[in-house]
């Protein structure tokens, strides 16, 4: 399967965050800032990282930005900047452009221009919300320590219709399931030779290497 290719425009600490964990989970993602010394930092991190006014629609289409499938718009202060940035996205075809909003206000300007989904960093980690970005099947990610985290996870093809026993997914990856959520019942001692359903959402804890490995091999569809 064709990975996802990403973008990210503006590499302050919020865009920064997204641009380097989606680059760890070995996602393509091409890094965008005006500013040289952003760019420099992460050239080294991203698969490319240019120096570009977003604003610009003939520098956006020079660099083929239509192609990518997602771009997030991380812009820091400047609104007008992530408008304008959004309105272009939209008007090239561009599939999915997820915008960080600044206040309430900004919200309701990037709803009426098509932004795909807006997002708040104080209520939404950059970590998680690259997870999210990497498979539908992600529905949260959450941070319990440098190295570890916790996944809530939907029952994709790959797994429907195979027991906890089957994918044995402790000794394969080094994560445990805690939970199983089956519509509103959250069943903490799953039968291990209990088939999983599509619609059956697992709660992984792991380290984030062995929870990484897990989501490429069993979540991506």
């Amino acid at each position: 399967m064709k990975k996802k290719e990403f973008a990210v425009i503006g590499l302050g600490r919020f865009g920064g965050s997204i641009c380097r964990e989606l680059s760890f989970e070995g996602m393509p993602v091409l890094a965008i800032d005006n500013d040289i010394e952003k760019v420099n930092e992460f050239k080294n991190i991203a698969s490319h990282a240019v120096i570009l006014d977003s604003t610009d629609e003939d520098s956006l289409k020079d660099i083929g930005i239509s192609n990518f499938e997602h771009v997030i718009v991380a812009i820091g202060e400047n609104i007008q900047a992530s408008i304008l940035t959004t309105v272009i996205l939209k008007d090239l075809g561009v599939n999915r452009v997820t915008v960080k909003a600044q206040n309430d206000y900004h919200e309701k300007i990037l709803h009426k221009i098509g932004a795909d989904r807006i997002v708040h960093p104080e209520r939404d980690m950059g970590k998680r919300l690259a997870h999210n970005f990497i498979s539908n099947n992600i529905l949260d990610y959450l941070e319990l320590s440098d190295e570890h985290s916790i996944a809530e996870v939907k029952v994709g093809r790959k797994m429907e219709g195979k027991s906890i026993a089957e994918l044995d997914i402790r000794a394969n990856f080094g994560c445990n399931v805690v939970a199983i959520k089956q519509g509103n019942e959250i069943n903490v001692s799953p039968q291990a030779n209990e088939a999983l359903r599509t619609d059956d959402i697992l709660i992984v804890i792991g380290a984030d290497k062995d929870l990484s490995r897990f989501e490429k091999q069993l979540v991506i569809d």
